[in-house]
Order: structure tokens, then C-alpha cells, then sequence
């Protein structure tokens, strides 16, 4: 099978890209560098992938590119951490809200001109930003209050695009949601602001690595966003990537949505915990309390269920082995200055 993976040079799509070229698939990449600046895969010389630099808001490439493709993993957004979600409200919005309907329309043009048979849309676990039921199943997406966030209200409209071009259309979709993606290879974003936490200036991505870098760098105590309480289940791109590749795959997949997650729980002050026992040893964890954030989601748990039901999808990789893997990369990027 042919995919185009749009956001291919992201933290997420280069998951994603490495797990299909595996499984023997070809993968066209297009991505115009604009989270990380350039960027550089350990696939990118692989003989099944081609990489196109390009912007997906092009209508015509998008059409040009997907006409030649079975499938589109659409997974290019403005996308950061936290900090991102307030210092970009507005752009998080009509920002992707270009490259969505761009991406649709290319999709829509290269399904009746091409051989193209189905979308895969990237969501998000901040859809369910304003859930009240735990563990959370994917039919509380017509129950739960919209997203207070613009980032979880536009990422809930790529839901409606894919089941409104299907309605109208008739295009084929599969709704991805991936919850907490951990692992290694995400940089600095550009347009990330740099803050202090505590005396470690950084600039705010995901919780991981940030407390990897704060950690690393001899904080005590470590400072955290509010209490520590906030509940996340912390899952490995390897395993996002192959429930992906198996919504690509399998035919039971086609205009349905899954939630992709590991079930385990954990609370931040668990993670926190976690990263100092790996750098720190025995040492007494000592931690301090910042203010939060106010998008700050204090209870975010899937049902997962239906993925494990339908796709036959489970998460493998313990929240343990990917501090233990997040903490030696973090530290390999800060010895060699790119951190």
C-alpha cells in the first residue's frame, strides 16, 4: 500500500512513517519543516519513502500527492506543549483549520480522480478536554461538553470534517485519537516560548521531557505545574504508531474511531517521581508546586477497549521504560548542546 503521511518530519508522523516502511508499506512524507525547522529521519534514506517539502495548505500538491496514494495519515497541525495552547489560541485554530480543509479537499479530489481510499485523521485526547466519564469511551464524543481549549475545539472540527466529507462525499475515514505521546526525537519547537521553572530556563514541550531536562540539570526541588495530581496515561510512540498502522490496515477500522492509549494511569507527581529515581537514585525526591496552567486538564483516562475489541491493539511499553528511554536521550541532547 501507498501513504501520504502529512507532518511527516513531527514527533508523532516519524513514528508513524518508521512503522509502515517496517511493514512493508511505501510512504510519500510531506511535511515544510515549520514546528522544528529541518529535520532529519534514520528513514529518510529508506528506498520505499520520499519525502516532499512542501506545505499542506498547497491544495493542488496535496491533490497531486494524494491522487498517487492509497491512504492519507493526516497528522500535520501547529501542535505544541501546554505553554502553546495559550500562547497560540487563536492560530491553533484557524491555522489548522486551513490545513484541514486543505487536506480534505485534496482527499475528496484524489478519491474521485485517483485511487485513493480512505482518510486517517489524527485527533487528539484533548477532544475529551471537558469529559466527566472514566474511563473515557468514544461514544462520550457526542455526550461531553466541547473543548475549552481553541487546540481540543479544533482538533473535536477534524472529527467533523471527516464525518461530514463522508456524508457528503463519501469519503472513507478512520478517526484516530492518540493520548500522551512519550519517546524521543522531539526537539525544541520554534515557536515555543522559553520560561522559566523554577532556576531552569526551558522551553515548555511535554512533561516528560521537560522534567527529564529540570531533573537532569540538578533542580531540588523540582518545581511541577500545580499539585501533581493530574492524571495522564503516558503512551509510547512505537505503540501509537503501530495502532495507527493497524487503523490503516484493517478493514474494520474504515469510518470509525478509536481511542489509542496505554491504560495505565498516572498521576504527574508519579512521573516526576519516576524521572528522579532514574537520574537521581535514592536520593529524597523533593518537589514544589508552581501555578498551572489554565488548560491544565486535571483527568484525562481512555476507554480503551474498543481498540483492543476491534483492532486488536494494545499498548506494550511501560510508563517506566519510557522515562528510562525520554531520560537518556534528554541527557545525550543536553551534553551535545541541542537542549
Amino acid at each position: 500500500m501507498k501513504i501520504l503521511v502529512t507532518g511527516a518530519a513531527g514527533f508523532i508522523a516519524g513514528y508513524v512513517v518508521a512503522e509502515l516502511l517496517r511493514h512493508g508499506h511505501h510512504v510519500v512524507g510531506i511535511d515544510n519543516f515549520s514546528k522544528y525547522g529541518p529535520v532529519a529521519k534514520a528513514h529518510d534514506s529508506h528506498p520505499n519513502y520520499r519525502f516532499v517539502f512542501g506545505d499542506c495548505k498547497d491544495v493542488a500538491l496535496m491533490t497531486e500527492l494524494a491522487s498517487g496514494c492509497d491512504q492519507i495519515v493526516a497528522g500535520a497541525a501547529m501542535i505544541g506543549g501546554i505553554s502553546y495552547f495559550h500562547q497560540y489560541a487563536y492560530d491553533l485554530i484557524a491555522e489548522n483549520e486551513r490545513i484541514t480543509a486543505s487536506t480534505f479537499d485534496a482527499a475528496i479530489a484524489a478519491r474521485k480522480t485517483g485511487r485513493l481510499a480512505k482518510i486517517n485523521v489524527l485527533s487528539s485526547s484533548m477532544v475529551f478536554e471537558s469529559a466527566a466519564t472514566f474511563p473515557t469511551p468514544e461514544t462520550e464524543i457526542s455526550r461531553a461538553p466541547p473543548p475549552a481549549s481553541s487546540y481540543g475545539f479544533q482538533k473535536l472540527a477534524v472529527e467533523y470534517f471527516a464525518r461530514a466529507a463522508h456524508q457528503q462525499y463519501g469519503l472513507p475515514f478512520t478517526i484516530v485519537r492518540p493520548f500522551n505521546c512519550v519517546g524521543i526525537g522531539e526537539g525544541k519547537a520554534l515557536g515555543d516560548a522559553e520560561i522559566m521553572s523554577g532556576n531552569v530556563k526551558l522551553s515548555m514541550s511535554h512533561v516528560l521531557p521537560d522534567l527529564a531536562q529540570k531533573v537532569l540539570k540538578g533542580q531540588d526541588p523540582l518545581h511541577i505545574l500545580g499539585d501533581g495530581g493530574q492524571v495522564r496515561c503516558y503512551t509510547h510512540g512505537a505503540d501509537l504508531a503501530r495502532g495507527i498502522r493497524l487503523c490503516v490496515e484493517s478493514e474494520k477500522a474504515l469510518n470509525d474511531d478509536f481511542n489509542l492509549s496505554t491504560s495505565d494511569a498516572t498521576t504527574v507527581l508519579d512521573l516526576a517521581e519516576l524521572v528522579w529515581r532514574e537520574v537521581n537514585g535514592d536520593r529524597p525526591f523533593r518537589y514544589t508546586s508552581d501555578a498551572p496552567f489554565e488548560y491544565d486538564v486535571q483527568r484525562r483516562i481512555p476507554d480503551t477497549a474498543k481498540a483492543a475489541r476491534v483492532l486488536g491493539f494494545q499498548a506494550e511499553v511501560p510508563v517506566r521504560d519510557s522515562v528510562r528511554e525520554v531520560v537518556g536521550w534528554v541527557r545525550t541532547e543536553l551534553n551535545a548542546g541541542r537542549l
